[in-house]
C-alpha cells in the first residue's frame, strides 16, 4: 500500500447481506500497521454499519476513524456528503494509507467512481479498485431476482418499479463494475452450489474478472489492496445498465426505521423477524436489540429466512436501551404488517 501518488481508495460494493461490514472488518484486523480509513454509507434511517464497525473494539477504529453517511446512498449525495466527509479523512495530521468505501447494499458504484474525476478529488484520490461482495448460496439460490409474483404486484400498486427486474439491475451494476468478485459463504454450499453460482455470476460477465471464493469475508487484505487498478480512468470499460442516466434514485425500494423494545431471548427476537422477512416485499432487516439481563447488545441481520445475530459490544453507561430495527424492501413493501410482526417484541420489560 505504499508508492502511490495520490492516496488510494477501495471501494466495497455488494448485494444486501452479502458480508460487506464482515469484510472490512477483517482488513482492519489485519491492517498490520497501515492507516486505514473507512466511510461508510447507510440507505436507511438508522447509521447500522457505521456503529458496528465503530463498536468493533479493533485497536483504531475510534471516534473519526469511521464517517458515516447516513442520508442515502453515496452515489445519489456525492454533492452534498461526499466531499466533505473525505475531506475530514484528508485533513487529518498525518493522512490516511488506504481509504476503504462501504457502500450501501442498494448502490451502483460506477456513479461514486465517476465523481473522483472531479477536480477536488482527481489530484489527491485514485479508485484502486472495486471490490463486489456476492452473496454465493443467495446467487445459487436466484435471491438476487425477487419473486416474479410479488414484482408483478409492485407495479400494480406503484408505477415508479419501471425495471423489468430491478434488484437484478442493482446485482449487475455491482459486479460489472468490479476489478474482483468475492464469492462469500462458500462454506454454506457443496460444489455443485458452488459450480452454479460461479456459472451465474459469469454469465452476467462480459469481460474477465477474477471470482474468489471465501467464507465470513476472510481473504488476505494483500489480495484486495494495491490493485492500482485507477478505476476512474477505465469507466468506458464498465458498461452498466444505468449508463447516461444522471439522477437514479430509489425509487424501486423503501426504508422504514422501526423502534422495538427488549426481548427475552436472542431465539425468540429470531423467531418473529423472520416472520416479518416473510412478508411480501421485504429484502433485508438488520438493527440492535437489547436481550432481558444481558449486558451486551445484540445485532440482527436478516436476508429472507436466514437470519444471524451475536452480541457486538456491551451498553455504554447512560446509553438508551432502544431496539432498533432497519427494515428494507421494494416500494410500497407492507410497514404496518412489519409492525405487527414485530409487536410482540415491542413492549420493553422495565
Amino acid at each position: 500500500m505504499t508508492g502511490f501518488a495520490k492516496i488510494p481508495c477501495t471501494i466495497v460494493t455488494g448485494f444486501l447481506g452479502a458480508g460487506k461490514t464482515t469484510l472490512v472488518r477483517h482488513v482492519l484486523e489485519n491492517a498490520n500497521g497501515a492507516r486505514i480509513a473507512i466511510l461508510v454509507n447507510e440507505f436507511g434511517d438508522v447509521g447500522f454499519d457505521g456503529s458496528f464497525l465503530e463498536g468493533c473494539g479493533i485497536e483504531g477504529c475510534g471516534d473519526g476513524q469511521v464517517v458515516e453517511l447516513p442520508n442515502g446512498c453515496i452515489c445519489c449525495t456525492v454533492a452534498d456528503d461526499f466531499l466533505p466527509a473525505l475531506d475530514t479523512l484528508l485533513s487529518w495530521d498525518t493522512p490516511p494509507d488506504h481509504i476503504l468505501i462501504e457502500t450501501s447494499g442498494l448502490a451502483l458504484p460506477k456513479p461514486l467512481v465517476t465523481a473522483f474525476n472531479w477536480p477536488q478529488i482527481k489530484s489527491r484520490l485514485t479508485v484502486d479498485g472495486v471490490i463486489a461482495v456476492v452473496d454465493g448460496p443467495a446467487v445459487a439460490d436466484g435471491m438476487f431476482v425477487e419473486d416474479p409474483e410479488a414484482l408483478k404486484a409492485q407495479r400494480e400498486r406503484d408505477q415508479s418499479v419501471d425495471h423489468d427486474n430491478p434488484l437484478e439491475e442493482v446485482f449487475e451494476d455491482q459486479i460489472l463494475c468490479a476489478d474482483m468478485i468475492l464469492m462469500n459463504k462458500a462454506d454454506l454450499m457443496d460444489d455443485a452450489a458452488r459450480q452454479k453460482a460461479r456459472a451465474e455470476i459469469e454469465d452476467h460477465l462480459p469481460r474477465a474478472v477474477k471470482i474468489v471464493e471465501t467464507s465470513h469475508g476472510q481473504v488476505d487484505p494483500k489480495l484486495l489492496l494495491g490493485l492500482g487498478a485507477a478505476v476512474e480512468d477505465d469507466l468506458d470499460q464498465r458498461k452498466t445498465h444505468h449508463d447516461g442516466v444522471e439522477d437514479h434514485d430509489h425509487d424501486d425500494f423503501d426504508t422504514a426505521a422501526m423502534t422495538v423494545g427488549s426481548t427475552a431471548s436472542p431465539e425468540a427476537l429470531i423467531e418473529k423477524v423472520m416472520a416479518a422477512a416473510e412478508i411480501d416485499g421485504v429484502l433485508r432487516i438488520k438493527g440492535f436489540v437489547p436481550v432481558e439481563g444481558k449486558p451486551m447488545r445484540l445485532v440482527v441481520q436478516g436476508v429472507g429466512r436466514r437470519v444471524a445475530h451475536h452480541f457486538d459490544r456491551p451498553w455504554k453507561p447512560g446509553e438508551a436501551r432502544d431496539g432498533r430495527l432497519v427494515v428494507i424492501g421494494l416500494k410500497g413493501f407492507d410497514q404496518a404488517a412489519v409492525e405487527r410482526a414485530l409487536s410482540a417484541e415491542a413492549a420493553l420489560s422495565a
